[in-house]
């Protein structure tokens, strides 16, 4: 990993900004004082994907979830998990009425039991009944969501307004911000420019952020809460730093670059900050890791490419135990 502080003042591309976002969030989060959270990245749903996804925790009922299991709950599992009876019942007793065959939900039931989640057996009729392990506790208090736009100029305003007002209207993150490059201007362009008025605009400055404008808190439907707790999820087991696996870090090309507190990747033979779409198994300049380099001290199950992964698996746990914690982000 190269030391990059002599870079720190050039802007970034989105991808970095996105990253450089995402961390100071892990960081930093709240601008109105800390809340524990852990951080996620292009998430959503059918109809919007957000860039930076925040999901503040109840510390001691997180400390249950991960109990649970720490890998994400899909749709099916959580549905199984979330609704699992105390006492044994015939799935069809505990579970909601899909909107789908039943005949679905009872895959969903045998890989719980497989997982340990919950426990099953055969009862009367030949029926599959199951019960909890553990309770599924009520762990998320709010999701935020972020856009991130480093050069927030008028066109790229006018390109975030439509989404922003779908944001604002559907209500399913209770708050919205736009995060944007400050560029030191006696007012900033972010502010002149067309948003709703409920989002909220986060001014970056290398490591730390302003606020420049206050978001409105937003009201959700009571009836959206399972798939806000899906969403949630899906960022409980995704972070913000699985971007690796879907690039090429087994490259001798590939380094994590040090942008402030947060590693970003950079290729060497490009000498730029790499993107998933650039950083891809159609690339080029691609080269593998040579043989010897996986021999100089890094463990023999792998090199540098392993290397980084785990650095980067560590560093989402280390965070998961700090919003367990509760305590305050440094």
């Amino acid at each position: 990993m190269s030391d990059a502080a002599d870079r720190d003042s050039d802007r970034d591309p989105e991808f970095a900004f996105e990253l450089r976002v995402c961390r100071w969030a892990e960081r930093a989060w709240h601008p109105d004082g800390p809340r524990p959270a852990f951080v996620a990245r292009q998430l959503g749903t059918r109809e919007r994907r957000w860039d930076t996804v925040v999901v503040e925790v109840d510390p001691e009922a997180f400390a249950a979830r991960r109990a649970l299991s720490t890998d994400g709950f899909d749709s099916d599992l959580l549905r199984v998990v979330r609704h699992a009876p105390a006492e044994w019942a015939w799935y069809r007793d505990a579970v909601p009425e899909p909107d789908f065959p039943w005949r679905h939900v009872v895959p969903a039931v045998h890989r719980a039991a497989g997982l340990g989640l919950v426990e099953k057996r055969r009862g009367s009729r030949n029926r599959v009944e199951y019960r909890r392990t553990a309770p599924y506790p009520d762990w998320v208090e709010r999701v935020v969501a972020i856009e991130n736009k480093p050069d927030l100029d008028a066109s790229a305003a006018r390109a975030l307004a439509d989404q922003l007002e779908h944001d604002v209207s559907r209500a399913l993150a209770d708050e919205v911000w736009v995060a944007t490059e400050v560029t030191g201007r006696r007012v900033e362009p972010a502010l002149l420019e067309d948003l709703p008025v409920e989002v909220g605009i986060l001014g970056v400055d290398g490591d730390s952020a302003e606020v420049l404008w206050h978001p409105s808190s937003l009201s959700p439907d009571p009836a959206d809460a399972r798939r806000r707790l899906v969403l949630a999820e899906r960022a409980f087991d995704r972070g913000w730093r699985n971007y690796v696996d879907t690039m090429r870090p087994d490259c001798r090309h590939f380094e994590l670059d040090r942008r402030g507190r947060a590693l970003v990747p950079r290729c060497a033979a490009k000498d730029c900050y790499q993107s998933q779409r650039e950083c891809a198994h159609s690339c080029p300049s691609f080269e593998p890791e040579p043989p010897a380099w996986r021999m100089k001290g890094w463990p023999i199950e792998g090199g540098p490419g392993k290397g980084v992964r785990r650095i980067l698996e560590a560093r989402r746990e280390r965070e998961r135990d700090r919003a367990e914690r509760g305590s305050e982000n440094a």
